[in-house]
């Protein structure tokens, strides 16, 4: 490796360069680790020192890892609000369509058949003419819900310091871009 660079755990992992334990600690994405229990179970109330280690390096970025794709899925701005939406009741494709703001008939298409997928929503398909199509939260879409609800929650509780954050670092970055200019 070259004097001055360096990698992280991630980068290192499988290497020769790799420090003592780093493969062992990151593991593979559902891998057993020492123990024999996955690295990052994935579930935080069960998650102890003794049981695994909570980390978000489990939240790995190669796309074979289930927990990154299903959290890329979930975090989705359609998605989410797709879930909020549906929360307390169904909906038909338009009703939703109407609801969403900016998306695209497509859009909403592919998000509702992952969400389905996924088994967060129900679709119903009734036996009309016109076809009507109803899609519900599955009960396991409404536990997603509660936890939307609650980064809602702190997002309105904590706007005014995140915006009271944002202006002060827009002021840093102007100063620090005009002494870089004044400096040339």
């Amino acid at each position: 490796m070259e004097e001055g660079t360096s990698k992280s755990p991630t980068d290192l992992a499988g290497t020769e360069d790799a420090p003592a334990g780093t493969e062992d600690a990151l593991g593979q994405c559902g891998d057993p680790g020492e123990r024999g229990e996955p690295d990052g179970c994935g579930d935080p109330d069960q998650c102890t020192d003794e049981v695994c280690e909570w980390d978000a390096r489990q939240w790995d970025t190669r796309e074979d890892c289930e927990v990154r794709q299903i959290l890329d899925r979930i975090a989705g701005k359609w998605s989410l609000l797709v879930i909020a939406l549906l929360d307390r009741r169904s909906l038909r494709f338009t009703e939703l369509r109407r609801e969403v703001d900016g998306i695209s008939q497509r859009m909403l298409t592919v998000t509702l058949r992952q969400l389905e997928r996924d088994g967060l929503v129900r679709r119903t398909v009734h036996p009309v003419v016109p076809p009507r199509v109803d899609y519900a939260l599955t009960p396991l879409g409404a536990t997603l819900h509660a936890t939307i609800q609650s980064l809602v929650t702190w997002t309105e509780r904590h706007q005014a310091e995140i915006a009271s954050a944002r202006a002060d670092y827009d002021v840093r970055a102007a100063a620090e871009q005009a002494v870089a200019a004044h400096g040339r």
